[in-house]
């Protein structure tokens, strides 16, 4: 299983990793909410600690939550009562309090993949277009589609939610990391426009994305 640490503390992170490891897992590790934002949707599950130093640990396990189905285990200190409720809330399957031990970890880890059953499905399929989240590969009938690691994100998020109006700022929140609570400006609006203009320009057809004007897009497979 390959598993993401995202753990600010270089001690901590090396231990988990080094135990994981040995227990034959495929872990890797980050320090930092942004850098795991880039790479969790390459992974099987996610340790996630809720107290980084750039983004705050529960909107990070929010944005993977809102991205998609990854599993997710928090890990708090004892006195963060709230941060354990909030990162429940926000999507963690599981939160650890600290100090915990490794032994009581993989048992958490079993537990939480157990639940898991398998229901993870990589492949996303919508009408006649196809995506694999594994592999990150984008089919249309057929037809093989070349996308930018962003595009494919974009698209992604965009078809997991058919007939659902997402605006733009939120599409900057959970995608590009833009800050919760600020305002949009043209250039990241223009951004994103010019993301779905050259999806839909890839797709050779506009009606996968429609544009809902003075608002975001919708994905629609009719």
């Amino acid at each position: 299983m390959r598993v993401l640490v995202v753990e600010g503390e270089k001690d901590q992170s090396e231990l988990l990793i080094d135990g994981l490891r040995r227990h034959g897992h495929d872990a890797i590790a980050v320090g930092s909410g942004a850098e795991a934002l880039n790479v969790f949707e390459n992974v099987d599950l996610v340790l996630l600690d809720l107290g980084l130093s750039d983004i705050d640990g529960i909107e990070v396990c929010r944005r993977i939550r809102a991205a998609g189905d990854t599993p997710i285990i928090s890990f708090a200190e004892k006195a963060a009562e709230l941060d354990r409720i909030l990162g429940l809330q926000a999507g963690a399957d599981d939160c650890l309090e600290r100090p915990y031990s490794f032994r009581e970890l993989i048992a958490r880890i079993d537990a939480v993949m157990r639940r898991f059953g398998g229901q993870r499905r990589p492949l996303l399929s919508r009408g006649g277009l196809s995506l694999d989240s594994e592999s990150r590969k984008v089919g249309l009938y057929g037809r093989a589609i070349e996308l930018t690691r962003k595009e494919f994100d974009l698209l992604h998020y965009l078809a997991s939610r058919p007939g659902v109006v997402v605006s733009r700022q939120r599409l900057m929140i959970d995608l590009w990391g833009h800050p919760a609570g600020a305002g949009l400006s043209a250039q990241a609006s223009r951004t994103i426009d010019t993301h779905v203009s050259s999806i839909r320009s890839k797709l050779r057809e506009s009606g996968w994305i429609l544009t809902v004007r003075g608002v975001g897009f919708r994905f629609c497979q009719d």
